[in-house]
């Protein structure tokens, strides 16, 4: 019996990867293996994997619009089937820059106003990618230009992504230049966190203003921090205060001079007001005060990091559920399913085989960080930080747990987070070249792009 369901899944998993490589035969053959009487329709319609996706997101998702002309022509299924994250056909499609598959799919019917639950919708991941065509498309179909996400309006994915053409398209279909998210995002703060100076010359063309704060910062402050001289000298020439102070009262001289940002001081020096704090106010007096003061922090910051860690391995031991011997074995059995599926590059059957096998083995912490890797080949990069988060409840004083969740961080572009995660991992091992490397890489990252927790698309 558990034979014949092994036998079932894996045909499951044969099924769904061929609608993703376009084998419409295969796909079509597997079907009829597959329907048990539903009829046909029925059971390609029924057939999804664990995360409610089934053949068309597969489709969509790789661009194989002749297997999803198959699926909604002949067989007539729902084109706006939803996923277990909101997500339909087209906002895969779109995700992944297949232009013609998603205008198909509109063209079949598909609604491109249903969003994610994240709130993103076709026209956000357009923007995004700088996907002009789609764009286009889009906004001749009358879609809201200002539609809100989690991280905001297809404006700001496209000043958040360095995209000046998709910009200038938005704003000739008045898309709001000063539109905010929840925590006061706007495209001018995207485009100067994204160091993208034709994005932000053209939201101040179209009237962004400059002197927003988000988390306590200005623009400025994060142009600081970045130290682009070009993108501070547009802020100033728009009229951007170089006074303001920050929630951690700095203003933005301070803050470049913290980061080493020589030329940024040396821009924003003559327009700066003199700082009590500074003793000698220099130039030179500026940056070695900053830099000594960013030094205290970061050793108070290692040490609390270190208590932390202490306190973790103490506690981590504690009301782990009891695995039988027998579910320990099963959990072996769906791990080497998965091994052998990641190594054929199937990512998909990987990710199912390793959720079986934690169902089985919650306490295996391994089994959760090669799933983590399976999400980040898979672009799944929420997926991946939580799994990389369990792991390291599990074993904190685990190097590869701190790798695995820089990685997904990294994939968020949130990388002093990353920095973070990577660096705590080198205070495990500090002989390992692959985590030293990753938090020098994540570091850099960080200084270009502001290093703040950024909203992605």
């Amino acid at each position: 019996m558990a034979t014949d369901a092994l036998a079932v899944r894996q045909k499951v998993q044969l099924f769904l990867n061929a609608a993703r490589t376009g084998n419409l035969d295969l796909f079509k053959n597997l079907a009829e293996q597959l329907d048990d009487g539903k009829g046909l329709a029925q059971t390609v319609a029924d057939v999804k994997d664990a995360n409610k996706r089934g053949a068309l997101h597969f489709a969509a998702r790789e661009g194989k619009t002749e297997v999803c002309k198959y699926l909604l022509e002949e067989l007539n299924l729902n084109v706006d089937v939803k996923d277990d994250d909101g997500e339909t056909p087209l906002i895969h499609s779109a995700r992944q820059g297949h232009t013609a598959t998603a205008k198909y799919l509109i063209e079949c019917g598909a609604n491109h106003a249903i969003p994610s639950e994240l709130g993103a919708t076709a026209l956000h991941h357009a923007a995004g990618l700088g996907d002009i065509e789609l764009l286009r498309f889009l906004l001749s179909k009358g879609v809201n230009v200002d539609s809100q996400s989690d991280a905001g309006t297809p404006l700001i994915w496209a000043a958040g992504h360095d995209q000046p053409d998709a910009v200038k398209l938005l704003l000739e279909h008045h898309a709001d230049p000063n539109v905010e998210t929840d925590d006061d995002i706007t495209p001018l703060l995207s485009s100067v966190a994204a160091a993208s100076l034709p994005c932000l010359e053209l939201l101040i063309q179209a009237g962004a203003a400059v002197n927003v704060t988000a988390g306590g910062a200005t623009p400025l402050h994060i142009a600081a921090d970045n130290g682009s001289p070009e993108i501070i000298n547009c802020l100033l020439k728009a009229g951007a205060d170089p006074n303001v102070t920050d929630e951690d009262g700095l203003k933005p001289i301070q803050v470049a001079a913290a980061r080493g940002n020589r030329r940024a001081v040396e821009i924003l020096f003559p327009l700066t007001s003199q700082l009590q704090t500074v003793p000698d106010w220099c130039v030179d007096g500026i940056l070695e005060h900053m830099q000594a003061e960013t030094g205290k922090i970061q050793e108070e910051t290692r040490n609390l990091k270190e208590d932390n860690i202490l306190k973790d391995a103490i506690t981590s031991g504690q009301d782990k559920p009891q695995v039988t011997p027998e579910a320990k074995q099963k959990a072996a059995d769906a791990k080497a399913r998965a091994e052998y599926a990641f190594k054929q590059k199937d990512y998909l059957m990987a990710t199912d085989a390793y959720t079986q096998a934690i169902d089985l083995d919650p306490t295996d912490a391994i089994l959760l960080s090669n799933r983590s890797l399976c999400w980040i080949r898979l672009g799944q990069a929420d997926h991946a930080l939580a799994d990389a988060k369990a792991c390291r409840a599990l074993r904190p004083d685990w190097p590869k747990a701190c790798y695995r969740e820089g990685a997904a961080l990294r994939l968020l572009q949130k990388f002093d987070e990353a920095a973070n995660s990577f660096y705590e991992g080198v205070q495990l091992d500090p002989e390992n070249k692959e985590l030293v490397n990753a938090f020098r890489e994540a570091v850099e990252a960080g200084r270009k792009f502001h290093g703040t927790e950024k909203q992605k698309a």
